[in-house]
Order: C-alpha cells, then sequence, then structure tokens
C-alpha cells in the first residue's frame, strides 16, 4: 500500500470513529502533525544520507567535492526532502476539499521550487567559493557572472511560481516578458551593463582583486577589494573606499599598477633645475680637486669640459652603484628643454621596491645626494627669489 493512500485510510477510519461536532477539524490537525512528523523525518534521514556521501567524498584526491558539498549545500538540499513528502501526501490527504487540495497543491509546489533554488544558489556560492581558495584563480573577477548565474535561477523560479500560480505556461511568461523587454532593460541596465563588463575585465586581464588602479574621473586611487556585478569597491591609501561601475572600466580609461608590482620596479622620473648662469667649461684644477673626492665617473675626461655634463656622468654612474636601482631596465640622466625657472635635469630610473614608504625614502635620498654635489661642480640650483632675497638685493 502506498503511504498516501495509508494517510487517506487513516483519515476514512478517523471519520468513521469521530463523529461529534468539530471532528473532521480535529481529523484534519492530526494529519498536518503526522505529516509535518513525516517531513521532519525525511529531512533528517536526507541529512544522514548526504552526510555518507560526504564521507565518500573525503576520500577523493581533489578538494573541489570537499568545497562543493559541504555542509551547508548538504543542508540546502535536505530541504527538498520535506518539500517532496510535503507535496506528495496533503493532496492525497486533503482529496476531498477541492479548494483546500488545490491550495495545499499550489503552496507546496512553491516550496518545491524555493527549495531547489536555495539549494542551486547556494552550490553556486560554494564554486565562488571555492575559486577565491584557488591562489590562480582568485585574481579573476567572477564574482559579478556567479552573481548573475543566481538571479538566473531566480528568475526562472519566478517565472514557474507565476506559471503555476495563474495557470499558464511558463512560454506565455516569457512571451509577455519579451513584449515588456524595453521596460526591463531599463530597469536592470545596471546589472546587464555590470554583466558585460565583468567578462570584459577577465576576457581582456584588465583589473584583478588585489591589483592597484587609478581611476582619476572618480578620484580612486588605491587597491580594488572586491568586483561584483554591480560594482568595483577601490580602498583608496587614505582607507576610503571608493564605488565604481564596472562598466566605467571599460569605457573610461584608468591605470593599473599591478604589472609594476609584478616586476618590482617603481618608476622615478623626477627633474631638478639647474641656474643656467651657472654652467661652463671646467678648469684643470677643479677636475683634479674632483677627482680626489672620488667624485668623476672612471672614464677618460677630456681637458674641456662643461660641468654639467660631468655632473650628469657622476649622477648616472652613481646611480649603477646603488642596490635600490634596477640596473637591468633603463636609468639615465637627461637634460631636458630650458624654462623660465632655469634649466631641468631629469633622473630616471626604476627603484626595486614598490611600496609607497621605501619608494619615497629612496627617491628622497637620491635627491639628497643630487642638492648636496652640485655645488661640488660649480653649478647652482636654480631658486626663485623670495622676498627677503629682494629686500637685501635694494641698496
Amino acid at each position: 500500500m502506498e503511504t498516501s493512500e495509508f494517510f487517506a485510510d487513516i483519515r476514512t477510519s478517523l471519520q468513521g470513529i469521530l463523529h461529534f461536532p468539530g471532528a473532521d477539524t480535529l481529523i484534519t490537525l492530526i494529519l498536518l502533525l503526522a505529516i509535518a512528523i513525516c517531513a521532519v523525518a525525511g529531512y533528517y534521514i536526507a541529512l544522514l544520507v548526504l552526510k555518507g556521501v560526504a564521507k565518500a567524498v573525503e576520500w577523493t584526491d581533489t578538494d573541489w567535492d570537499d568545497d562543493l558539498i559541504n555542509e551547508k549545500f548538504r543542508s540546502a538540499l535536505s530541504q527538498l526532502s520535506p518539500a517532496l513528502i510535503v507535496a506528495w501526501l496533503m493532496p492525497k490527504c486533503f482529496v476531498t476539499h477541492n479548494i483546500l487540495s488545490g491550495t495545499i497543491h499550489i503552496l507546496s509546489s512553491f516550496y518545491i521550487i524555493g527549495a531547489m533554488i536555495f539549494a542551486a544558489n547556494t552550490l553556486v556560492d560554494n564554486l565562488l567559493e571555492a575559486f577565491g581558495k584557488r591562489e590562480k584563480l582568485q585574481p579573476f573577477a567572477i564574482k559579478g557572472i556567479f552573481q548573475m548565474v543566481k538571479l538566473i535561477f531566480i528568475g526562472i523560479g519566478i517565472i514557474i511560481a507565476l506559471s503555476l500560480l495563474i495557470g499558464r505556461s511558463p512560454i506565455a511568461i516569457l512571451t509577455a516578458l519579451g513584449a515588456s523587454a524595453a521596460i526591463l532593460m531599463l530597469v536592470f541596465k545596471d546589472t546587464i551593463l555590470g554583466l558585460v563588463a565583468g567578462v570584459q575585465l577577465t576576457a581582456n586581464d584588465m583589473v584583478h582583486k588585489g591589483d592597484w588602479i587609478m581611476v582619476p574621473k572618480h578620484d580612486a586611487n588605491g587597491e580594488v577589494t572586491d568586483i561584483s556585478l554591480t560594482t568595483v569597491k577601490i580602498r583608496n591609501w587614505d582607507n576610503s573606499v571608493t564605488t565604481v561601475p564596472p562598466y566605467s572600466l571599460v569605457s573610461e580609461s584608468f591605470q593599473n599598477f599591478q604589472t609594476m608590482r609584478d616586476l618590482n620596479a617603481r618608476r622615478v622620473m623626477r627633474a631638478f633645475y639647474i641656474d643656467a648662469n651657472s654652467v661652463r667649461f671646467i678648469t684643470p684644477d677643479e677636475v683634479t680637486s674632483l677627482r680626489n673626492a672620488n667624485l668623476l665617473p672612471p672614464v677618460q675626461t677630456p681637458q674641456k669640459i662643461v660641468n654639467l655634463r660631468l655632473l650628469r656622468d657622476y649622477l648616472e654612474h652613481w646611480l649603477s652603484q646603488q642596490d635600490y636601482v634596477r640596473t637591468d631596465l633603463t636609468y639615465m640622466v637627461r637634460q631636458l628643454a630650458p624654462t623660465p625657472s632655469g634649466l631641468p635635469v631629469e633622473i630616471y630610473f626604476y627603484a626595486n621596491e614598490t611600496q609607497w614608504k621605501p619608494f619615497e625614502h629612496i627617491q628622497s635620498d637620491v635627491f639628497d645626494h643630487v642638492y648636496a654635489v652640485v655645488p661640488l661642480f660649480g653649478l647652482s640650483i636654480f631658486q626663485t627669489p623670495a622676498g627677503t632675497d629682494l629686500m637685501k638685493a635694494l641698496p
């Protein structure tokens, strides 16, 4: 005998025994309690079965199945058992009550749909967490894609639930939604653009979680902490957080410094300004003095040489001797076009330190040395006269 027929026989037997007013309500409550007990028992039985499956999964070599079939997913999947039991037994027990039976059928169907969506979305969440545990997969901007998959599952569930509620085919509902596609596009514009942008960011390897990026239009300069379907969160260096739509990174320009980090080479490109009036030929005595002070590069110095050229040669050689300079990359000291503020001499090299504080210390040490040696070559740093300088110049 089927379980549903057994419950129907119990109802008939109770109706034959109980004849007092309100007996039908009492019978209904008894049957509901029995079905509830069966549903709870089915839930725990399903948990035990799935726990056995989990034990078998632990013996496999791969870790993916351990991450996917975890306790959270087993609990979500177990919810299907009481849903199926309720949907199976309820209509049989209340077959004589057409309205009640129809309502119970719809509600139990909603329960099954909700349990299936919950289990499917839990599996998607587990898959996203599994990706996050793999170091090679962590940088990829896939969170938005997983969020979109969850929205699709929820959308399918809503369409099926509506079809049961109004008694129409899901195809008819999809057709009606297709007719209002323009409205849906407007409502879900950010979601759709975010999904497309997330795919583009991942496919083109443009940005990853943990990258240091700068988005001038949004005043963002810091590290990417999260990439979702509709937002990219950037923790700025002042510890504030800027939220940028993903499609902004696709449609607008931004600067990604991650390659610099990976290469462990951060560029220094900064100029100091020489007073053009101090540029001249250096005397033999000065050459001897510089050589004695170990301020000449180990090359043949001609008899007649400009002091600025000698300074550039010295600084370039000095940079090559510093441990923090990447000599395998371009480094040089060059002269730029003259300006009203003096003659710019630019120092260009890559430091082997990318963190902000150590990098700034390196840059400062280099220019401390520059400002200290410039006078030794008979040169002067250009500096706009201050008010006190002008006062001293007055008779």
